[in-house]
């Protein structure tokens, strides 16, 4: 049985930056690192809430991502989120809106040009409902 979303990979170009934006912007918590076999860095594991995290992978490339290639994190006040988002300097790349499934969502984008989606669940709302 499925119990939600474990983790998201995104590679990323600059390790430090990454950290700095998801741990003192968004408020999620360095947790682990692994090192290659050889001694060298891999991979570094953000921890969002207990058994979920984000895998951030050393030598990204630099680029623009699709939005489509995207995670989402599900909020309990959209508005409130926003706003403390907003108060430690992260713009939202697409403003608060009600999606097509009835879901209230805002978008950041990370340092690296990854897409990350905010949602607030509206009782109505299909997945509410499925």
């Amino acid at each position: 049985m499925i119990k939600g979303i474990n983790h998201k990979a995104f590679h990323v170009v600059d390790m430090e930056r990454s950290l700095d934006f998801y741990c003192n912007k968004l408020g999620f918590m360095k947790a682990f690192e692994l090192n290659q076999p050889n001694g060298e860095p891999w991979i570094v594991y953000v921890k969002v809430v207990d058994g979920c995290f984000i895998e951030l992978f050393y030598g990204g490339a630099e680029g623009v991502k699709n939005r489509a290639d995207h995670i989402c994190f599900e909020v309990d006040d959209i508005h409130e989120t926003a706003d403390q988002f907003k108060k430690r300097g992260v713009p939202l790349e697409v403003e608060i809106s009600q999606g097509m499934a009835l879901n209230y969502q805002f978008w950041v984008l990370d340092p690296d040009g990854n897409w990350l989606e905010f949602m607030e669940m509206n009782p109505e709302s299909s997945h509410m409902k499925s």
